[in-house]
């Protein structure tokens, strides 16, 4: 096989799983959106966390909502609690690597905030941390996840919502995970703000 057949399966393939993640997660990707449409409403605010790609997610997210996504629009609470190196690795060093997310979470999260927990496995033992945190805290959680949803599954409450990509592959599951922020945002200013 040639580079450019081996780069033509990557499209192919993140293209296929895309049009199943369509027709799987479209009902689920508006309900997250209503949810933190809800909470933004009340002057709450969403936390996100993720590991590694999740991370990055996370943090790409916030600061959609933080800056803008397509419109010019108010700025929007959000904060990605993967972001501060001296918060991560003091909880790390003093306590453990599963409570990073948990800590900040007791200490930020309020009733009716959000959390968007990223993890494309759903088994990351530090956002099963954080979300039984944020369920302590009276939190709804979206759960944006991929792989049959993991352990992360067997957490959702009746406020939650789980986003899992039909794909074992965690490329596939990433690349998904990305259309789904941006189609978060653009309901949520939609709904917020107006538009098309």
């Amino acid at each position: 096989m040639n580079y450019q057949e081996r780069v033509k399966q990557h499209f192919t393939a993140s293209i296929e799983t895309k049009m199943q993640a369509m027709e799987a997660l479209t009902p689920f990707i508006t309900q997250a959106a209503d949810c933190m449409v809800q909470a933004l409403t009340q002057e709450k605010k969403i936390l996100s966390c993720g590991n590694g790609g999740s991370a990055g997610d996370a943090q790409h997210f916030s600061a959609e909502l933080l800056n803008r996504f397509e419109m010019e629009r108010p700025p929007l609470p959000a904060i990605a609690i993967t972001t501060d190196t001296s918060t991560l690795t003091s909880i790390a060093n003093d306590y453990s690597f599963e409570q990073i997310f948990s800590k900040q979470v007791r200490a930020l999260g309020q009733g009716g905030d959000v959390l968007l927990a990223i993890s494309t496995s759903g088994n990351s033992p530090n956002i099963i941390e954080a979300i039984k945190a944020a369920h302590d805290r009276d939190m709804a959680v979206v759960q944006l996840t991929g792989k049959e949803g993991g352990n992360m599954r067997s957490m959702l409450s009746d406020s939650d919502i789980e986003i899992c990509v039909p794909s074992t592959s965690t490329a596939r599951i990433q690349e998904v995970h990305l259309l789904v922020i941006h189609c978060l945002c653009d309901l949520i200013d939609t709904q917020l703000f107006g538009g098309d």
